[in-house]
């Protein structure tokens, strides 16, 4: 099934503007990025410092479980090493289970939406475009964008909830 998934956006989806526009947004999940640049400037803010830092440690626990532990363990090709497709991106060389991309963006938006609402659904939004952008991209199977969610979402959550346990965090889930 996750073939079918790859091989419909490809047919059906694939048009030259998405070409450009999700080679571009793939690029803001790279290293997780763009959501290290809003957790570091959410640390200058008094009101945000909290959230920054949640999304920081959260970010961490995910990129040591997913990239570091979760990968090699699975040890997952990647679905353009088993069809001839001509890549948009460079060929990304570690393994694809789960998607590291997915998993910072939903870690980081979650952790977002925990500490303030209004942040995080556009955060949501962005999360879910760079998600799609590894499918569209070829670069990821389905289940693997699936689990990147679940990882980065159960990962934001357990950090938040300890956080706060400790004192750390105000408000509620």
């Amino acid at each position: 099934m996750d073939f079918q998934i790859l091989d419909f956006i490809q047919t059906h989806v694939r048009t030259p503007f998405l070409d450009d526009f999700f080679s571009r947004i793939t690029h803001l999940g790279d290293a997780g990025t763009i959501w290290i640049l809003i957790a570091v400037i959410l640390l200058f803010t008094k009101k945000y410092r909290k959230a920054g830092v949640g999304m920081l440690i959260a970010m961490l626990v995910t990129y040591i479980l997913g990239d570091h532990i979760i990968k090699p363990l699975v040890g997952r090709a990647r679905p353009f090493t088993y069809r001839d497709i001509k890549l948009l991106i460079p060929p990304p060389g570690r393994y694809s289970f789960p998607s590291g991309h997915t998993a910072s963006s939903f870690c980081a938006a979650v952790s977002l939406f925990l500490y303030d609402k209004k942040l995080g659904i556009p955060a949501f939004v962005l999360a879910a475009l760079i998600a799609f952008s590894r499918l569209y991209l070829y670069v990821h199977y389905p289940t693997d964008v699936l689990g990147g969610i679940l990882l980065g979402t159960v990962c934001a959550v357990t950090v938040f909830l300890l956080l706060r346990r400790n004192g750390h965090v105000d408000g509620t889930v």
